[in-house]
C-alpha cells in the first residue's frame, strides 16, 4: 500500500451558490466542466478544489469558523493584486501581505468563515 499525498479538496458550504460564484467571479477560479451532484469543482492544479454541500451529519452552525486547525493554501501569479481586489470587495483580510519563503502571502475569510491563504511563489 503507497499513500502518496492528497488529490483532492473540498470545503463543506451552507451556500453552495454563494460560495461557488465567490469562488469564481471574485477569486478567478474555473469551473471544472463536471462535478458530482452537490458540489461544484473548479478546474485547478495540481490538485482539483471543490465547495460542496455539507454532509448529513455536518452542522456548519456549531462552530465558531469552520476549518480551524487546517491550513488551505492556493497559489496565484500576483497576491498583491488579489489582495488589493479583494479589499475593495469589502472580504475580511485576517493577515496583511507579507513575504515569506513563499512569496507574498495573505490570508482572508470566504463568504463561509473558512481562512484560505494566497501566496505567489512557486
Amino acid at each position: 500500500m503507497t499513500v502518496t499525498g492528497p488529490d483532492f479538496l473540498a470545503l463543506q458550504v451552507r451556500d453552495l451558490a454563494k460560495s461557488a460564484e465567490f469562488y469564481e467571479e471574485t477569486i478567478g477560479l474555473t469551473r471544472a466542466p463536471a462535478g458530482p451532484p452537490g458540489a461544484v469543482v473548479f478546474a485547478t492544479s495540481p490538485i482539483p478544489f471543490a465547495v460542496r454541500e455539507p454532509l448529513p451529519d455536518i452542522d456548519l452552525d456549531s462552530v465558531d469558523r469552520p476549518g480551524i486547525g487546517v491550513a488551505l493554501w492556493f497559489n496565484c501569479d500576483d497576491a498583491q493584486s488579489l489582495h488589493d481586489r479583494l479589499v475593495e470587495s469589502g472580504v475580511e483580510i485576517l493577515r496583511s501581505p507579507a513575504r515569506s519563503p513563499f512569496g507574498l502571502t495573505f490570508t482572508f475569510v470566504d463568504p463561509e468563515g473558512y481562512a484560505v491563504t494566497m501566496h505567489d511563489a512557486r
